[in-house]
């Protein structure tokens, strides 16, 4: 959670209490760590457990209410290990919960309060346009309806308040937002998309300058919480205490939009975890870390990239274990697929981006994600041009292949088909129809005048090419050579294309982690508890040495923190930008070296200096690590298996193709073409590609000479 408020201090109550989410105890320290970490994605749920050094996953399919999933895979690990539910000692989770209600629009009806004046900023946004040439651009509606803005007759100005807020003003609001409450069908309010009349479940309040002085936002927050206990309130000096009212107001509108809906879902998952005898899970974060279940449920829009960003985690740990500081890690699921920069360890972070239509400006890992998966569906656009995704078959009904009523043609199909999959997929022993998706492919194949091979590597083709674009976005776009880079490929979908996205980028060596098909779920146990907060203090010229010690002291002294590692930043710009760069601070405060961090980092995302120009300082944030117990994994028994022999299409035609378990390879060495097969992922080695695994047992893909 981001943002500063009485609910970030120790033993303060949530902002808004709900019953069943207390954490447990904590775990005595001198006790072995046994770890459970789930990951749900939109297709599969993954989860990993560790323990006494080794590693149990499974992989099992998503179901509609995500929890049953989760407990599922939580039950199928503890009987492959031999462990009850008293054994474990950490549960993390990740989930899609919130993204997905935010990109299908399936949030809780909310209400906004303002400044009078300020009633449609949400709608008004920034003009910016995505699309220069395009005169009538469509955008998302609003999260807020406009007969849900209210207004208060106030005004806080930088330099203090202006117009007082008067008590008359919140009895008002009070009273005709309690009368929303209590709507039924005839009252006509309706959440947007919806046709059905709903009562009112939340509101975001966002007042002018609030992050500069937040009394009338909590006076208002405090009287609307006693005066309509049921609706959940997101205050913008909690949420987001930071300048640029748009970014504030849509990011306080989007928490306040899925607290609902996420704090259900977890306080269902609490329960039935309780139930069974587990510890409270801990959630991950877009940031990377982890929070306790009570607090996640508090504030949902820190948690927009949870599943995502456990994935980088998990790449980051995988790689520090084979000494690999920058790498690419790209993850293909069976909906999406997410790839980020990892330089000297450290994964690239952002303080905001755009999701769904919204912007959240927050801190999360700096992740391009596109609607490129193994269950993305193949279509013909108006022009005749085969496409790929981003619509997907999901877990329901499924690519063709899974024999559950999908008939549309999807890459899984189309790897099937090239002879690339075997016959069964995840830990339920998904058995894969290759007759339905030959049928699914005849059927596009025929419409496009192609065979069905030419069919299936077009499907292949197009999506590599849509991922190809998103590596280039966050590598050569941002000025980097991925030459440099080793490409970590993992997912349910990842291994099988990491080699051919690697030759289009000039990339040698692709690595497949000994657990790439659950690495997300790997990632939410390797993760460390964070929470990060963020001021405005801005600055028009030069600063004294003594102020950003000052306030961050203040910073440090309000948010009350007891943690192992503090990381404090600042956003600084150029006199005259309108955006800023953040740079993290060492032990010098004095303002010229702060000066100078900022000059050299914009030299290197730029390629120049502003020589004599002012630096101004806008922000100060501050983030608090604290380390969990991480798991030791050893390498398991390998080696002693001999191939498969079946067909598979490389290079226009069919060979006969080794087809190896990965936990038979051993130290032997392969050459491609090959497939190596595990429970949750297969890899294509390619011919001109050779396959090994290191010490570590992470499997490496190298081009040939």
């Amino acid at each position: 959670m981001t943002g500063l408020s009485e609910s970030a201090k120790p033993g303060a109550p949530s902002r808004n209490p709900k019953p069943g989410l207390a954490n447990k105890p904590p775990v005595a320290s001198d006790m072995k760590p046994v770890l459970l970490g789930v990951d749900v994605g939109g297709t599969f749920t993954d989860a990993v457990l560790v323990s006494g050094g080794r590693l149990f996953r499974t992989k099992l399919l998503t179901t509609a209410d995500q929890s049953d999933a989760v407990m599922a895979a939580a039950r199928r690990l503890l009987e492959k290990a031999g462990l009850s539910p008293a054994d474990i000692t950490g549960f993390s989770h990740g989930m899609t919960t919130a993204t997905n209600a935010l990109l299908e629009r399936k949030g809780a009806l909310t209400a906004s309060v303002t400044t009078a004046g300020f009633r449609d900023l949400l709608e008004i946004g920034r003009q910016n346009r995505p699309r220069l040439y395009d005169l009538c651009p469509s955008r998302p509606e609003p999260l807020v309806p406009q007969e849900l803005r209210f207004v208060v007759d106030e005004r806080v100005a930088p330099e203090g308040v202006i117009t007082p807020l008067p008590s008359s003003e919140m009895e008002r609001l009070v009273a005709e937002l309690r009368e929303l409450v209590e709507v039924g069908e005839a009252d006509g309010v309706r959440r947007p998309g919806e046709p059905e009349s709903v009562p009112l479940e939340s509101i975001a309040i966002c007042l002018l300058f609030s992050f500069r002085d937040p009394s009338h936002e909590k006076v208002l927050a405090d009287m609307l919480r006693r005066g309509i206990p049921g609706v959940h309130v997101s205050v913008s000096s909690e949420v987001l205490p930071q300048f640029r009212e748009y970014e504030r107001f849509s990011t306080t509108a989007v928490d306040a939009y899925l607290t609902p809906v996420v704090t259900r879902y977890l306080e269902r998952l609490g329960a039935e975890a309780a139930d069974a005898g587990l510890p409270s899970p801990a959630i991950m974060q877009s940031s990377g870390g982890v929070v306790p279940l009570e607090q996640a449920a508090a504030s949902a829009a820190p948690l927009l990239l949870s599943g995502p960003a456990a994935g980088v985690m998990g790449a980051i740990f995988t790689g520090d274990r084979s000494d690999i500081e920058n790498l690419i890690a790209f993850d293909m699921g069976g909906t999406s697929t997410d790839v980020t920069l990892v330089r000297d360890g450290a994964a690239e972070t952002t303080t905001g981006r755009e999701i769904g239509g919204s912007p959240v400006a927050l801190p999360m890992v700096d992740i391009h994600t596109i609607g490129a998966g193994g269950g993305s569906i193949a279509w013909i656009d108006a022009g005749g041009a085969l496409r790929v995704g981003p619509a997907s078959a999901g877990a329901e009904p499924g690519p063709a292949c899974y024999g559950k009523g999908g008939d549309q043609a999807t890459v899984t199909d189309a790897n099937l088909f090239l002879g690339y999959l075997g016959e069964r997929l995840g830990d339920e022993g998904l058995v894969l129809d290759r007759d339905r998706a030959v049928e699914a492919l005849a059927n596009l194949a025929g419409k496009l005048r192609m065979t069905m091979e030419e069919t299936a590597m077009g499907i292949r083709r197009v999506a590599n090419s849509e991922m190809v674009k998103a590596l280039r976005v966050i590598s050569v776009e941002r000025g980097h050579d991925p030459r440099g880079f080793v490409l970590m490929a993992f997912g349910g979908a990842g291994p099988m294309h990491g080699a051919d996205l690697a030759s289009e980028l000039d990339i040698s060596r692709v690595l497949l982690p000994e657990s790439c098909g659950v690495l997300s779920a790997l990632g939410m146990v390797v993760g460390d508890q964070r929470r990060d907060w963020v001021k405005t203090v801005f600055t028009s010229g030069a600063w004294d040495d003594s102020f950003l010690e000052e306030e961050f002291a203040e910073l440090e002294r309000d948010a009350a923190i007891a943690a192992s590692r503090l990381i404090r930043r600042a956003d600084l710009r150029y006199r005259g930008q309108s955006h800023e760069l953040t740079v993290e601070l060492d032990e010098d405060f004095s303002a010229a070296g702060l000066a100078e961090r900022f000059e050299l980092e914009h030299e290197r995302a730029y390629g120049y200096r502003a020589e004599g120009e002012s630096v101004e300082l806008v922000n100060i944030r501050l983030t608090a690590l604290t380390p969990l117990e991480r798991p030791q994994i050893g390498k398991e028994a390998v080696g002693g298996g001999i191939p498969s022999i079946r067909n598979a299409f490389f290079d226009g035609a069919w060979i006969e193709t080794q087809a190896w378990q990965r936990s038979a390879l051993g130290t032997t060495e392969i050459t491609g073409p090959a497939v190596i097969e595990e429970e949750e992922a297969t890899t294509v080695v390619p011919p001109g590609w050779k396959a090994r695994l290191d010490e570590a047992g992470n499997l490496w893909l190298e081009a040939g000479s």
